[in-house]
């Protein structure tokens, strides 16, 4: 049976990529560490137990986003913000707690990411968000996106803390390579899937090193504001964010 191009739409459960997805990414990924830190650190649950709450919460989210017939944003964010604060988590716990360091955690995730995007490609042939519309290309998804997460906040925390740059410096740096992205995107020929996968990348160690200066030590350079409050308040923008400004599901490629 011919599939018409409106069920293919349908068929779509990722947003179109547009500036409010990327301003809705970066408070979700401010969020996940934010989020992340007051679970394991404030509360005083640690890494691993953090690790185990918010993969708990990640599976559930998954699979009521593969099990759902369309894209919902609540639900597509909901499962964004699950990888962002388990990624977090295991982050810190395989960088600290195996005691692996930044650079031997960064690595290691650089290698499962690259490893999930070739497995990805030579098993559907595409990693492009379009082709997003079955069951086997959401797992591949969302595994991919849970690598990068991951990685993105090892990126983070190396680059402030190993590379001494601070969170401020951080800051700075991912902006940097953020609007190189945004300029090769707009302005050469780069294809727009490998540069959204650097941006997804991007934005989750620009949103660690955000987090963390919202909620580290003055000493430390942060503003020491409660991760609780934090946490509260970017989950309100986000909120906002999705009722403010309605989403489609991404076109599938034909």
């Amino acid at each position: 049976m011919k599939i018409s191009p409106s069920t293919e739409h349908a068929l779509s459960k990722v947003p179109e990529v547009t500036l409010v997805f990327w301003i809705i990414k970066i408070l979700a990924t401010t969020l996940g560490e934010t989020g992340g830190d007051a679970v394991s650190m404030s509360m005083d649950l640690g890494y691993l137990v953090g690790t185990i709450i918010f993969a708990a919460i990640f599976l559930v989210a998954v699979i009521a986003q593969i099990k759902a017939k369309s894209f919902h944003p609540f639900i597509y964010w909901t499962t964004i913000i699950a990888t962002t604060t388990v990624g977090t988590t295991l982050a810190d716990f395989a960088d600290r707690s195996l005691g692996i360091g930044y650079a031997g955690g960064s690595t290691l995730l650089f290698a499962l990411l690259m490893g999930s995007l070739l497995l990805w490609y030579r098993t559907l042939g595409s990693v492009a968000v379009e082709t997003i519309s079955s069951p086997k290309a959401e797992m591949f998804y969302w595994v991919t996106i849970m690598f990068s997460q991951t990685l993105g906040t090892a990126l983070g925390d190396w680059t402030a803390d190993t590379a001494g740059l601070g969170f401020g410096g951080g800051t700075i740096v991912f902006s940097m390579l953020l609007l190189m992205v945004a300029a090769a995107y707009l302005w050469t020929k780069i294809s727009h899937t490998i540069l959204f996968w650097l941006a997804f990348v991007l934005t989750r160690p620009f949103g660690a090193v955000v987090g963390d200066f919202l909620d580290k030590p003055i000493n430390e350079g942060g503003l020491a504001l409660s991760r609780y409050s934090a946490s509260a308040t970017l989950l309100v923008f986000i909120i906002v964010c999705i009722l403010t400004f309605p989403q489609r599901a991404a076109r599938k490629e034909h």
